[in-house]
Parts: C-alpha cells; sequence; structure tokens
C-alpha cells in the first residue's frame, strides 16, 4: 500500500505534511488524523451525504464534497471546512458564537438523532455562499433550498425543520434574496 503526503487547511488550520495510506478516506482522515468527529458517516457510498464537508475551490466559491467517497489525495492543497469549522470559537478553542445556520437549526429543532446534521449544516453554508455572489428572486427562494437539500437523507425529522431553518437565515440575512422593483 502506498503512502501519499497530505498538507491542506482544515478549518483554519494548516495540516501537515503528513504520510498518510493513499486509500485513506477523507472521512477516516478527519476522524483519525486529525480528531475531527463531527463529519459522520451515515451510508458509506456517498448517498445520504451526512460525511459532506466543505472545500474552497480556486476562485473562492464553495463546494460540497462527500468525504466517505473520496480518498484523502483529492483534498492535498485545498481549504477545507468541517461542521466544527462555522462556529467562532476564541483562543482557547471554545465556543462564542454558532454559525448562524447552526444557530437557526437549535432554534427550529431541526434535528433528532443528529446524525445527518453536518451534512445539512454543510449544504446550507455553501447554498448562502452562492446566494452572497447570486442572490435568488424571491419566489424562487423555496426552489432553490430544495434543490440545495434534496439529496441529504434524515430519517427523524421529515426536513420540514432544516428546511425552515434555511429558509430564516436567507430571508434574515441581508443580500441573499432579490429586492423587487
Amino acid at each position: 500500500m502506498g503512502k501519499i503526503s497530505v498538507t491542506m487547511v482544515v478549518n483554519g488550520d494548516k495540516v501537515g505534511p503528513m504520510e498518510v495510506s493513499e486509500y485513506t478516506s477523507m472521512l477516516d482522515f478527519l476522524h483519525e488524523y486529525l480528531n475531527l468527529t463531527g463529519t459522520k458517516l451515515g451510508c458509506g457510498i456517498g448517498v445520504c451525504r451526512a460525511c459532506e464537508v466543505v472545500v474552497e475551490r480556486d476562485d473562492g466559491s464553495l463546494e460540497v464534497v462527500r468525504s466517505c467517497i473520496n480518498n484523502v489525495g483529492r483534498f492535498i492543497d485545498k481549504k477545507v471546512t468541517t461542521v466544527e469549522g462555522h462556529a467562532r470559537r476564541n483562543a482557547d478553542g471554545e465556543i462564542e458564537q454558532l454559525a448562524p445556520i447552526q444557530q437557526a437549526f437549535l432554534e427550529h429543532f431541526s434535528f433528532q438523532c443528529g446524525w445527518c446534521t453536518p451534512g445539512f449544516v454543510n449544504a446550507a453554508m455553501v447554498l448562502i455562499d452562492r446566494l452572497k455572489r447570486e442572490p435568488v428572486a424571491a419566489e424562487d427562494l423555496e426552489a432553490t433550498i430544495s434543490e440545495a437539500l434534496q439529496h441529504h437523507i434524515c430519517r427523524c425529522t421529515g426536513y420540514v425543520r432544516y428546511f425552515r431553518a434555511v429558509k430564516d437565515v436567507i430571508e434574515s440575512t441581508p443580500g441573499l434574496v432579490k429586492s423587487e422593483g
């Protein structure tokens, strides 16, 4: 089994270089090498999307990438954000403030077991980033949210609370929805 040298930025911190098996999944790398266990293994075949992490593209835009089916080599020299990386922390690493979407999920009781929540949080963060660049018309907002979340599988909540939380954050964040006129 071959080894590769891995370097990347995860949640704002430089990681590596580290030698790991070329067959190490990103999910296993996060769990076993970085002790970041917020990203969850759901189905293990990339269908449920509980394992999604956020990756910054070369143009600065964000995308979600499934970490259970992608080897760590895909993430070399990338900026990656896990569910742990969205909240604002103090110098001691303690959470000072949750990201607005995380707070909205709490306020809407958007999860039960919470297993799928990291994937929903990351998908919502990518959607919000996209809407900062390309605001959506108010009449298209619900379809836009549905499109962003449609592939996520949750066995507990029925999706309504996730949807409402995301919609509330988007509607309360200036500039994400085009004003009429």
